[in-house]
């Protein structure tokens, strides 16, 4: 299998890990993992088909990449969006003193853009509702079961997204096998079969692009929310519906409980931006507090 390469020098300091954070479904994700040595390694659906990339960063701020697939070109191409060449934090204000804290922390945060909408929809559903711990487990066993095995030299165990047309093929045994209940199965399914007109969304942006999404049953505000900061570094795209992130907004700028309604009104001063600062927030390490109400953890492959 060929190997394409490029070298991309930003005109910013870059941190890998820290850009790609909210793409990576934990340690274990199939799709995304960082190595010990520097090396990070990722596969993606493309227009072109399925790709895997690894990313180098030396030392004179050089990220060097390789990729392999029908898509390698592809995603060489996305690189520097992927690593957030196209975020743009003109007119940003910290009106808070802990997301002014994190700014100064954490002056090359970035918002990266992948540029697919498919690889981003399909675990954002998969959170619907369910623990973290689920999610991942699903999202584990689709790419392992429905997923192809990543182009070229890539560690043991990584995959590729399933794509729309493996989503649409996977029986009803299968999807209980994998730990999926029926409300997030259908909207998958339903996603898979308009997959080529969501991508669209991708160039629309911001909340047109988050509107087509939500014409999809099963996709509402939060999951498009989701998918838009990932897909198009969204910086607006808050996950308004999130068990987890009024919390921590909440807590970072009050020192207290919020619920999406609080949330909503104290990050009001923050609009177009308001994704932004709550990224602020999760990447300067603010949580939701230990002491708080947890979800159980539930195995639908029990069922």
């Amino acid at each position: 299998m060929p190997e394409l390469t490029r070298n991309y020098r930003p005109a910013f300091r870059t941190d890998i890990a820290g850009v790609l954070a909210p793409s990576r479904r934990g340690r274990g994700d199939p799709c995304l993992r960082h190595e010990d040595s520097g090396l990070t390694w990722l596969t993606a659906n493309t227009v072109e088909g399925a790709a895997t990339m690894v990313l180098r960063p030396r030392t004179d701020g050089v990220v060097q990449a390789r990729a392999w697939g029908q898509g390698a070109r592809a995603l060489l191409d996305g690189l520097p969006a992927l690593l957030g060449a196209d975020d743009d934090d003109t007119g940003f204000v910290a009106h808070h003193d802990a997301v002014a804290m994190a700014r100064r922390r954490l002056p090359w945060l970035r918002l990266g853009a992948t540029g697919r909408v498919w690889d981003a929809l399909v675990p954002a559903v998969l959170e619907q509702k369910v623990t973290s711990h689920e999610a991942r487990r699903s999202w584990r066993e689709l790419c392992r079961w429905f997923g192809e095995p990543a182009p070229g030299p890539a560690p043991h165990g990584m995959r590729v997204p399933p794509t729309p047309l493996a989503i649409r093929s996977i029986t009803d045994w299968e999807w209980h096998k994998v730990g999926v209940d029926s409300s997030r199965r259908g909207a998958l399914v339903a996603a898979a079969r308009v997959a080529h007109r969501l991508e669209g969304a991708s160039g629309l942006r911001g909340a047109e692009g988050r509107a087509l999404l939500r014409q999809v049953p099963g996709i509402g505000v939060w999951t498009a929310a989701e998918i838009a900061q990932r897909a198009w570094g969204d910086p607006d795209a808050v996950s308004f519906g999130d068990f987890h992130v009024p919390a921590i907004v909440g807590h970072a700028l009050l020192g207290r409980e919020l619920d999406d309604e609080g949330m909503h009104a104290v990050l009001a001063p923050y609009f177009p931006q308001r994704q932004r600062a709550v990224r602020y927030l999760e990447a300067a390490g603010f949580s939701r507090p230990r002491f708080g109400p947890r979800h159980a953890v539930r195995d639908y492959r029990a069922i």
